[in-house]
């Protein structure tokens, strides 16, 4: 089932940040690797993240299981490049009718992978250790959202893990009536595009009566809102910022260096 409620240990020094700085270096930290499709510079940065994980509070099996839809993307991608790539340079490894898997191909999935996992791994860390409630003060008080913006957020991060539920419910009532694919490919691919569509009609209907009760309760009534949990933005928080931007513009520089370097050690 999927769950955003924080997984790290409360009293790590990086889980203890403030939630606005820890998105804020998430997103300098990922901003800057975009910039190269060299992998040694997310090479860097996927270390550096695991290094930096015992910091957070997250053990590294609690962040394999929440970031396993990364490993289906980078499937994904080694797949498409090696049976659709226009060009095929370096040396040939495997060649099998169509297919022709080249070195170059390989060097290009391996650096797009590698910069899916760069960009994408430090987000995962932000909200594993990061309370949804507090994510949401912050950005209210801290980076000044509009508070309709924050709450709905909220709301829909709440919700999304009854996303789960309500599959397996519909699964199991259309079993009971006798509504099964059995082995053919062909109906189980329609019995899960309509699933999904019962699916996204309730999601619509639980999102739509949510909005009228928020706006029953004065969510949108334009009053500025009170708070009940300060979050205070501090020093330490700046440092994480200024960190994350340092150390990505110490990996981006090493790639740099490499790529100058290369053509002359080869």
């Amino acid at each position: 089932m999927i769950s955003f409620e924080p997984v790290a240990a409360p009293d790590a020094p990086l889980a203890r940040r403030n939630p606005v700085a820890k998105l804020a270096a998430a997103l300098v930290f990922s901003f800057i690797l975009i910039a190269t499709l060299d992998p040694v510079a997310p090479a860097i940065a996927i270390a550096v993240e695991l290094a930096l994980l015992p910091l957070f509070g997250v053990r590294l099996r609690v962040l394999a299981r929440r970031a396993w839809p990364l490993l289906v993307g980078a499937v994904g991608v080694v797949v498409t490049l090696v049976l659709f790539a226009a060009e095929r340079s370096g040396r040939v490894l495997v060649e099998a009718g169509p297919v022709v898997v080249t070195s170059g191909v390989l060097l290009t999935a391996l650096g797009l992978v590698l910069r899916m996992f760069a960009v994408a791994l430090p987000g995962v860390i932000v909200f594993a250790t990061t309370d949804p409630t507090d994510l949401a003060d912050a950005l209210i008080q801290n980076a000044r959202a509009p508070a309709r913006f924050a709450i709905g957020a909220l709301a829909a991060f709440r919700l999304v893990p009854l996303l789960g539920q309500e599959w397996q419910m519909i699964s199991m009532a259309r079993r009971a009536r006798g509504v099964e694919a059995g082995r053919n490919p062909s109906a189980k691919l329609r019995l899960f595009a309509s699933t999904a569509f019962a699916l996204l009609v309730g999601a619509i209907r639980r999102g739509t009566r949510l909005a009228v009760a928020m706006d029953a309760r004065g969510f949108d009534a334009g009053i500025p809102r009170t708070v009940a949990r300060r979050q205070r933005f501090v020093a330490a928080d700046g440092l994480l910022i200024v960190g994350a931007a340092v150390l990505a513009g110490a990996a981006l520089t090493v790639s740099v260096l490499v790529g100058t370097f290369r053509p002359l050690i080869g």
